[in-house]
C-alpha cells in the first residue's frame, strides 16, 4: 500500500486531501504544527515544529512512499514583517529544500509539491496562463515559490526524488478562509457590492477539484518531473461569480453600476490597491496539460463546489 505524507493535514486544503485520501483507503500521515487543531482529520499525526531550513522530519519521514508538502506561509494583505519576502524563504524555499533533501534520504520516491498560481504572474491579458508561460513572480510569495519550485528541480537530478508541481489558482470550498470567506460574507449579509460593471474572466478551483489533481499526480508514473497549472476549467467575471455566490446561498446578488476606474482610485486613496486590482483583473489558467497527458478532469462542476461551500457556510450560521 501506498504510504503518503501530508505537510500542512490540518490546513484548509490538507483537511480535504486527508479526507479523500481516506476515502480511498490509502495510509496517511499528516503533519502538523498544532494536533490540538487537528481535530476530525481522519490519518495518523505527527507533530513538526516551525518549518525553515533546520527543520528535523525525520520521524516524519519514517516509512513514506510519497509527500504531498501543503504547508507553508501563505500571502497575507498586511503583512507585519520587517522583511517579508526573508521569512517567506525561510518557511517556502529553504523549509521545503530541507524537506526534500531528508525525504531523498529517507527513500522517499516522490514529492508533490503545491506551489501557486503567483509564479506565472498577477494577472493575464491576451493570453492565458499555461505551464510554457514565463514566470514572472510578482511578490514576496510567489518569488519564494518560485525559488521553491527551483530548487526542488535541482534536488531531483541531484538525488532522483521525483518532484511534481502544482500551480493552483484561488481555492475554494467548505471551510475555506481569506478573501473567498469575506466574499461569502458580504454576499450572504446582502451587501450592495460595486462590482456590476467589472469585465474580466477568472479561473478559480474547488478544493475537492484540487484535492482530487494531487491524487492523481501521485500515482500516475507519467506526473514525474512535471509542473501542472489545474483549474476547474470554468472561467467567470468577478460579477458572474458573485450572482452564482447569492445562488448558491439563496440570496439576491447586489451589484452596482460603478465604473472599475472609479474603484481603482478608491483603492489608490485607501492603500488598497492590491485588493481592488484582483477583483478588476483577469486571471485565467489553461489545465489542458494535466487533461491531455494524466486524463485528469475535474469531479465536480463549479455549481456543485459553491453549493457545497454554501451549505457549509449556512450550516455555520453565517460565522465561518
Amino acid at each position: 500500500m501506498t504510504t503518503i505524507l501530508v505537510t500542512g493535514a490540518n490546513g484548509f486544503v490538507g483537511h480535504a486531501l486527508c479526507a479523500e485520501l481516506a476515502r480511498r483507503e490509502y495510509s496517511v500521515r499528516g503533519v502538523v504544527r498544532e494536533p490540538s487543531r487537528s481535530v476530525g482529520l481522519r490519518c495518523e499525526i505527527t507533530k513538526v515544529g516551525d518549518i525553515g531550513p533546520d527543520t528535523d522530519w525525520s520521524r516524519s519521514l519514517i516509512g513514506m512512499d510519497t509527500v504531498v508538502h501543503l504547508a507553508a506561509r501563505v500571502h497575507v494583505m498586511q503583512d507585519a514583517a520587517a522583511d517579508p519576502l526573508t521569512e517567506f524563504r525561510k518557511v517556502n524555499t529553504y523549509g521545503t529544500e530541507r524537506l526534500a533533501r531528508m525525504a531523498a534520504a529517507a527513500s522517499v520516491k516522490r514529492l508533490i509539491y503545491i506551489s501557486s498560481i503567483g509564479v506565472n504572474g498577477k494577472c493575464t491579458k491576451a493570453l492565458s496562463f499555461a505551464e510554457t508561460s514565463l514566470p514572472n513572480p510578482h511578490d514576496p510569495y510567489s518569488v519564494s515559490k518560485w525559488e521553491a519550485e527551483q530548487t526542488l528541480h535541482k534536488i531531483s537530478q541531484e538525488t532522483g526524488l521525483e518532484v511534481v508541481i502544482i500551480r493552483p489558482p484561488l481555492v475554494y470550498g467548505p471551510g475555506n478562509p481569506g478573501n473567498f470567506l469575506r466574499l461569502l460574507r458580504l454576499v450572504g449579509r446582502g451587501v450592495p457590492l460595486p462590482l456590476g460593471l467589472v469585465n474580466n474572466q477568472r479561473s478559480l478551483i474547488y478544493v475537492g477539484n484540487l484535492a482530487d489533481a494531487i491524487v492523481t499526480c501521485l500515482k500516475h508514473l507519467a506526473a514525474a518531473g512535471q509542473t501542472y497549472l489545474v483549474s476547474d476549467g470554468e472561467d467567470v467575471s468577478t460579477p458572474e461569480l458573485i450572482r452564482r455566490i447569492a445562488g448558491a446561498l439563496g440570496r439576491p446578488a447586489r451589484l452596482l453600476p460603478v465604473p472599475p476606474a472609479v474603484l481603482r482610485f478608491a483603492g489608490h486613496l485607501t492603500g488598497k490597491s492590491a485588493e481592488v486590482e484582483r477583483l478588476l483583473d483577469s486571471l485565467v489558467i489553461d489545465s489542458s496539460k494535466i487533461r491531455r497527458e494524466l486524463g485528469w478532469k475535474p469531479p465536480f462542476t463549479m455549481e456543485q463546489g459553491l453549493m457545497e461551500t454554501a451549505q457549509w457556510f449556512k450550516a455555520s450560521d453565517g460565522r465561518a
